[in-house]
């Protein structure tokens, strides 16, 4: 999983604003320089919800003079002002999404749950749209605004889990005008049925061919060693997209200056 995310450019982070806000600075540009579409998920509260994590949630929030909450932890906001300020200026960036999730059964809480087979039943997603132009543009209003955001959660989860366990106030999924029921369905047998095959599909070619099973040793081979020697396939990624930067930087100015 952590190769796949190497390629596709995740920006991995050591939850250390120091040591992080460089790294974030070099993948958020070149994110912009590339103009490809981009969608960035991130997730301030930086962990998931326990009695741990909570307890030091309100342990910020009685310093701050913030209000308890009990269904969501405090945003870290220094990360996500920095990442929309830094997508606004490289003209990357025309709305963000605020997701909130409910499980109105069961809530695995690691990895260990999931191997037990405790998967949840089911799962609600609550999305609001804002686009850009609505989101306010200096840092201390951005923060206010995330914060916002967040107590809207703490609100909207409260309803739902001492309620009806809905969103809405019908009970009734709702489908975006962009897409319909039908489409939904398809999407979902459609991943059902590859991810069904293609771990059996793999398996199958590791058993049958040697061509495949030199191939998954060398791809193993080439990703530890990069990862040792470059510390992931991203840097590479970046490291190449900054070097052609520069040198094309230099030939235009060597061609203005002729």
């Amino acid at each position: 999983l952590g190769w796949a995310m190497q390629v596709a450019a995740f920006v991995f982070i050591q939850r250390k604003w120091e040591d992080d806000k460089s790294h974030f600075e070099k993948m958020l540009d070149y994110f912009c320089d590339i103009r490809e579409p981009l969608q960035l998920l991130i997730f301030p509260e930086g962990t998931d919800l326990t009695a741990n994590t909570k307890a030091r949630s309100n342990d910020f929030a009685e310093k701050n003079g913030l209000q308890k909450y009990e269904y969501v932890l405090h945003p870290r906001t220094t990360g996500f002002t920095f990442v929309v300020e830094r997508l606004r200026e490289g003209d990357n960036l025309d709305a963000i999404h605020d997701i909130t999730v409910a499980y109105p059964q069961n809530i695995p809480q690691t990895e260990k749950h999931l191997l037990n087979g405790n998967f949840p039943k089911e799962i609600h997603f609550h999305v609001q749209r804002y686009p850009i132009k609505t989101v306010p543009t200096s840092k201390e209003e951005l923060q206010l605004w995330c914060r916002q955001r967040w107590e809207e959660k703490e609100k909207r989860l409260r309803h739902f889990y001492e309620g009806g366990k809905r969103f809405s106030a019908t009970g009734e999924s709702i489908i975006p005008p962009c897409k319909s029921e039908l489409r939904v369905l398809v999407v979902k047998c459609i991943s059902l049925l590859y991810w069904t095959v293609f771990p059996l599909g793999m398996l199958a070619l590791l058993y049958l061919y040697s061509f495949a099973r030199w191939y998954f040793a060398a791809m193993i081979v080439f990703f530890v060693v990069q990862q040792k020697v470059f510390g992931g396939l991203e840097l590479i990624e970046l490291a190449c997209h900054r070097y052609f930067k520069k040198q094309q930087k230099f030939h235009d100015t060597k061609i203005k200056n002729n």
